[in-house]
């Protein structure tokens, strides 16, 4: 994976982006699970420096170059800055990642990022990132995790979709945008009736089909596709405009819904990490039962 090496073989992988909060880490645990048992080589690697807790199996960590806390003691740095200082620290030492990445050829790789909003909407620092492991052959897409709670608020979406877009323009990568944790919606209570049912999310990645069941139960004040495939906006802005203090604001709404809607690229994928952890459990238990059956 040398820099301006012809013919090297190529390296497939997703980078794991969103607000803080919104599942990464989870996410990636998931993923290495489902990997280890479809028979993928699958490597995580945590390039956030505030993450100390981590449930899987880290090969690569960014706390061996520098750490949050670190930085935010000796630079007398807040955490915002000083995670920017972590991911500028990272821009500036690509040998220290190239080097750990080669030890593992012919893996499949997650990348769990740190959690600022600002490191993918405007900071060039993890973007760079990005470009440099093009460089050296990575294929990498990028999975933008957001929690699933902010479809319960007409307002909270509309600024879920500016984030999104506004990601998506910044981190120039193929881009699939994740509303997380399904499975707890339902705590944020009720705004319409309640819609169930079970879809497929296919991933393609280095001529592998990968298949993730998605169970969701979701309660929304319009059904799930007004969400996840962002249609028409003005019912929101209406909706939105039924609340005497956002109704000021109404102008201002149709503005941001305007430039989300020429742009016409945001759409979500729900996604219920823990029943897809659980499906694939209950799979292989009913194999061990049929293999037993058959023996006997």
């Amino acid at each position: 994976m040398s820099e301006g090496s012809k013919g090297s073989s190529l390296a497939f992988g997703q980078v794991v982006i969103g607000p803080p909060g919104s599942g990464k880490t989870t996410y990636c645990h998931g993923m290495q699970e489902f990997m280890g048992r479809i028979g993928r080589k699958v490597t995580v690697v945590n390039l956030d420096p505030a993450n100390e807790v981590m449930p899987y199996q880290c090969a690569v960590d960014i706390a061996e170059l520098i750490t949050l806390p670190d930085v935010m003691e000796n630079l007398k740095l807040g955490p915002n800055g000083g995670l920017i200082y972590c991911m500028e620290y990272l821009e500036a030492n690509f040998d220290w990642l190239q080097e750990k990445l080669a030890a593992f050829r012919g893996h499949y790789y997650l990348f769990d990022c740190p959690g600022q909003v600002e490191l993918y909407t405007h900071h060039d620092a993890l973007k760079n990132v990005f470009a440099q492991l093009a460089k050296w052959n990575f294929r990498l897409a990028a999975v933008h995790l957001v929690d699933s709670h902010y479809c319960t608020d007409p307002g909270k979406f509309i600024s879920v979709l500016c984030t999104s877009l506004s990601t998506m323009l910044h981190v120039e990568l193929p881009h699939v945008n994740v509303l997380s944790k399904m499975d707890l919606i339902e705590q944020y209570g009720k705004l319409g009736k309640s819609l169930c049912k079970r879809d497929t999310w296919n991933w393609a990645a280095s001529g592998v089909n990968y298949l993730f069941r998605v169970s969701w139960c979701f309660p929304a004040a319009f059904n799930l596709d007004y969400y996840t495939e962002v249609l028409d906006l003005s019912y929101l802005v209406d909706h939105l405009a039924s609340d005497p203090f956002f109704r000021n604001y109404r102008r201002l709404n149709e503005k941001l819904v305007e430039v989300i809607e020429d742009y016409s690229l945001v759409s979500f994928v729900p996604l219920n990490v823990q029943v897809m952890q659980q499906e694939e459990w209950g799979r292989e238990n009913r194999e061990c039962w049929i293999c037993s059956q058959q023996v006997w």
